[in-house]
């Protein structure tokens, strides 16, 4: 494509957008647009810019499948980290990363960039290209996230030059200092035997100086690589200090996790065809419609299998293939049957929500049809979603629509803190996952 060709898709770009969002719902983010102001940073996965969609943070290995992978890695970085995303609108400055060493609880660490980047911490987005033949114009980022020097928990935050700040990530660095053994368990409340999943665990440090490892080591045990409903352990059940062995025993229900069901799917990378959860299209319209097929309660079925990316996303077309500038945006609609309203507001929710209860997934309940519909603007791909409750706590739950069950298949992963003594950072010195009921 040659400059002027560029210039001109640019400007088309940025006319279908000032359409576009007049009739969409916006999908992610608080929202600053493109001006040069910009929201608070947060140390959590968020979208500052109206016109920043369709964002994955993910370890590469050289498979199809990466873009499901967790952002989490080795601090070998063997299996870089890639960031990719998209605009609405043509940039009107280079990209620039900048990295943030956090602590357990995801704020900043009290040490300085020198410590934990090899380089000067600002590093620019160079891969950056113009979508190709698609109704809707937009411009795509991929960048290689640099090496670090240390483990622990990282924000990568993106901004465009002159401080108009675009979204924020996160991700784990970890070490293998110490060995995680984990163990599916049944939950011991036979009330909840049936919708509950639990993991007992075992750390073992025979190889690593701990002098007070019941006090110094820090847990986190995630769900599908989920940091919403995470859990946090701050001293083990039992200390085998012979052993030299850390032991985590889960009697209370707390600190179990509800098994869910199977997440619901929409496959909306064909522009001929149906996909898999799709009712219907209609591609006379700019962007195309996708109709979701209408979701019912779940909450007193029985367990169905079928298999899902545990909430995860990816992009596709297959038409045209090469996602990146090839898949189109799309105007997806979802509508829910329900005889009465939920005890709050309702929502799509999962991977693409970036597991929170955003406005742009909100929906809407019609008494009168007893449905609750809503749209969103989102990219041809394979997404799984949950339909959630917004609970009184300000939570998701995501049982009232979609039921539990034990014998879901889920994905759960353990990451072990330290902070060694007279230090100023907490690293990750263990890290260990496994899939509680796989799926043969």
């Amino acid at each position: 494509m040659t400059f002027t060709s560029k210039i001109k898709h640019a400007f088309l770009a940025s006319i279908l957008l000032g359409n576009l969002l007049t009739g969409c719902v916006p999908v992610e983010g608080t929202g600053t647009g493109t001006g040069t102001t910009s929201a608070a940073l947060r140390y959590d996965d968020a979208v500052y810019s109206t016109d920043v969609r369709s964002v994955q943070l993910y370890s590469r290995s050289y498979n199809v499948a990466d873009v499901l992978a967790p952002p989490v890695v080795s601090l070998d970085q063997s299996s870089p980290l890639i960031l990719e995303f998209d605009r609405l609108s043509a940039p009107r400055g280079r990209a620039v990363v900048k990295l943030y060493h956090c602590d357990i609880n995801w704020q900043p660490s009290s040490i300085q960039p020198m410590q934990y980047v090899q380089e000067f911490n600002e590093f620019f987005i160079m891969e950056v290209e113009p979508s190709a033949g698609t109704k809707v114009p937009y411009w795509h980022y991929r960048f290689s996230v640099p090496r670090v020097k240390l483990s622990g928990n990282y924000l990568l935050e993106v901004l465009e030059e002159g401080g108009n700040r675009l979204l924020s990530r996160r991700f784990v660095v970890f070490e293998e200092a110490v060995q995680v053994g984990l163990r599916p368990m049944a939950t011991p409340g036979a009330g909840d035997r049936n919708v509950r999943q639990q993991l007992d665990f075992n750390i073992f440090y025979a190889q690593y100086p701990l002098v007070n490892p019941a006090q110094e080591i820090k847990v986190v045990l995630r769900q599908n690589h989920r940091w919403d409903n995470g859990k946090y352990f701050n001293r083990p059940t039992f200390t085998q200090e012979a052993q030299r062995r850390l032991e985590y025993q889960l009697f209370d229900v707390e600190q179990t996790f509800l098994g869910l069901s199977e997440f619901r799917a929409l496959d909306t990378r064909s522009e001929r065809f149906s996909g898999l959860g799709v009712e219907r299209r209609d591609i006379s319209t700019s962007p195309d419609r996708v109709y979701a097929l209408t979701g019912k309660s779940r909450a007193r079925e029985a367990y169905s299998t079928q298999p899902d990316a545990n909430g995860k996303f990816l992009y596709g077309s297959r038409e045209y293939g090469n996602a990146p500038l090839n898949a189109d945006y799309q105007q997806v609609f979802f509508q829910l049957h329900s005889p009465e309203p939920a005890p709050g507001p309702v929502y799509v929710f999962g991977g693409l929500s970036d597991w929170q209860l955003q406005e742009g997934f909100k929906l809407t309940y019609d008494a009168e049809n007893k449905l609750y519909s809503g749209s969103a603007l989102l990219k041809q791909g394979y997404y799984n979603y949950y339909f959630a409750v917004k609970g009184a706590n300000g939570q998701a739950d995501a049982r009232y629509f979609e039921g539990s069950h034990f014998a879901t298949e889920n994905v759960y992963d353990v990451l072990v803190y330290y902070r060694p003594p007279g230090t100023r950072a907490d690293l990750i010195i263990g890290y260990s996952t496994i899939t509680f009921n796989p799926q043969r």
